[in-house]
């Protein structure tokens, strides 16, 4: 800690990265044991998470993250969005297809930001909040490849065709190093497969736009 920075703040931020990190919750000891502090420490600042929603504490005592992340959490992808825009649109711009962020919604893959080629006469349609089972379409896939460290594509991506429209081809690369959030960035395109030239170009676009988030 320095003379700058707020120890209280410092431990209720710790308190929430620990209750993320589990399904079960924690007790009030665990959170003690973990964090180093006494049991009257985490019991302040518990109640002070517990007013603003942020945490909850279920029968048995558990603590858990409250409903009121998600108010912060509908901040997130505007943020996100744009630090992606700019390698989406010029992979869209170079490849001539329909570039798109592809972020993790619960159990589905759901597209939050969208860059159509200027140039092309005719391209998938894809719009931001179109949302997909994250074990169909190369959107989905590529995230699921990522939740494997060390099992990542061969080639850094994931190809499919035909999964979620008809004559469509799409390759996608998930997003690598990037704490908290979990998602790939892919191309789609009216094709019967997409050239290798392409996939590592949207791996590439995946690197960039990782960086644009750490």
């Amino acid at each position: 800690m320095t003379a700058e920075t707020s120890q209280t703040l410092d431990r209720g931020l710790r308190v929430l990265k620990l209750l993320a990190d589990t399904d079960h919750g924690l007790t009030v000891t665990e959170l003690s044991n973990k964090l180093g502090v006494n049991r009257t420490v985490i019991y302040r600042l518990l109640a002070t998470l517990e007013q603003h929603s942020l945490i909850r504490r279920d029968l048995g005592g558990r603590a858990r993250v409250g409903l009121g992340v998600l108010g912060l959490g509908r901040q997130v992808h505007p943020l996100v969005r744009e630090a992606a825009l700019p390698s989406l649109r010029a992979l869209a711009e170079e490849v001539g297809a329909t570039a798109h962020l592809t972020l993790v919604d619960g159990a589905d893959a759901l597209a939050v930001a969208v860059v159509e080629p200027s140039w092309t006469d005719y391209h998938v349609a894809y719009r931001p909040g179109f949302r997909h089972p994250l074990d169909r379409g190369a959107a989905g896939r590529a995230i699921l490849a990522g939740r494997r460290p060390g099992q990542e594509p061969t080639d850094g991506y994931v190809l499919t065709h035909g999964e979620l429209e008809a004559g469509a081809s799409g390759a996608a690369a998930p997003l690598l190093g990037v704490a908290g959030i979990e998602g790939s960035v892919g191309v789609v395109m009216l094709s019967e497969s997409v050239p290798e030239k392409v996939g590592d170009r949207v791996v590439a676009a995946a690197r960039e736009v990782a960086d644009a988030l750490r």
